[in-house]
């Protein structure tokens, strides 16, 4: 885990050279036939466009909320939001989410509840797998929108530098590809990376446990014969997939989504050193899965229909 550099974030820096841009003729003079305007030949000038040192473009991020998270929340899972006073208003926070679904939904709309009904509208970043640069179009949207890759420094630099709330989901690809007779049964929380980010950025980790993104994508089987002649990640057999194609990407059942924010745990009062002490780190672990686990079945056992 890398230690804080102090290093001030990059600014966003404007590299259009002067001899590049095209000025206007003299005063009093016009352009002749022989002496095209070249500013019809360049791309148009975007002066709103905003890109930040993490690749979020506000406006690509902007238009995908409106366009697709903005539908999903509100009209197709109706999010219920619980306990989200225990997303912090100000300082860093990690929060730690179960995670399930062929593509998962969940990481869309926890974002977007706090970005919409959190007192102080947070802005997420979410940790994605180094796996997804093998495909393009999917690697190239996940920074725009607020993806950021799962390494160590970066944890640290995003919570301890840049004081941001930062979402993990501890299951990995063993939470997606779980299959539906697994549901709400949390795969192993790997080896207690994320507390150790925590503890080293002494920052609190508040768990989050998600409740319908199991049946809005649910998986049926994992198809390893289509896995090996495509070369996907994983091909699981879901009711859209794969006979709907890529479509199916953005096909999820009209499952009622419930999402509760639990009481944050603190990392800045467990010693100088605490993640050193590896037993400490998976002890906190395992207390967390635990923890999101138990209000799971407490969610699930209240629940009287999937879809109402």
């Amino acid at each position: 885990m890398a230690e804080s550099t102090g290093r001030t974030p990059l600014r966003d820096i404007a590299a259009t050279p002067d001899a590049l841009v095209p000025t206007a003729p003299p005063s009093g003079q016009e352009l002749t036939a022989a002496e095209p305007d070249l500013r019809d030949f360049l791309p148009g000038i975007e002066p709103e466009r905003q890109v930040d040192d993490w690749g979020r473009s506000e406006r690509v991020a902007g238009l995908f909320d409106k366009a697709l998270v903005d539908f999903y929340y509100h009209l197709w899972f109706r999010c219920t939001i619980e306990g989200l006073e225990n997303v912090p208003s100000d300082g860093p926070g990690l929060l730690v989410s179960n995670h399930s679904g062929a593509l998962p939904p969940d990481a869309m709309m926890i974002m977007k509840a706090i970005k919409d009904e959190h007192p102080r509208e947070r802005d997420v970043r979410v940790l994605v797998e180094h796996f997804f640069k093998g495909y393009p179009g999917f690697s190239m949207l996940l920074p725009k929108i607020g993806g950021v890759a799962a390494h160590p420094a970066n944890v640290h630099r995003m919570l301890y530098d840049e004081e941001r709330l930062v979402l993990v989901f501890p299951e990995g690809a063993k939470g997606t590809e779980k299959l539906f007779k697994d549901r709400y049964r949390l795969r192993r929380f790997g080896r207690g990376g994320f507390v150790e980010a925590a503890m080293r950025a002494k920052a609190p980790i508040i768990p989050i446990a998600v409740m319908g993104a199991e049946e809005s994508q649910p998986v049926f089987a994992q198809l390893g014969l289509v896995k090996k002649l495509t070369g996907l990640i994983y091909t699981p057999l879901t009711p859209t997939f794969p006979h709907f194609g890529p479509l199916a990407a953005l096909m999820y059942l009209p499952a009622k989504f419930t999402i509760r924010f639990l009481p944050p745990v603190r990392t800045d009062d467990m010693g100088d050193e605490p993640w050193e002490d590896k037993g400490l780190v998976q002890t906190v672990s395992h207390d967390i899965r635990a923890t999101i686990q138990e209000e799971l079945f407490d969610m699930v056992g209240k629940r009287k229909s999937v879809w109402f």
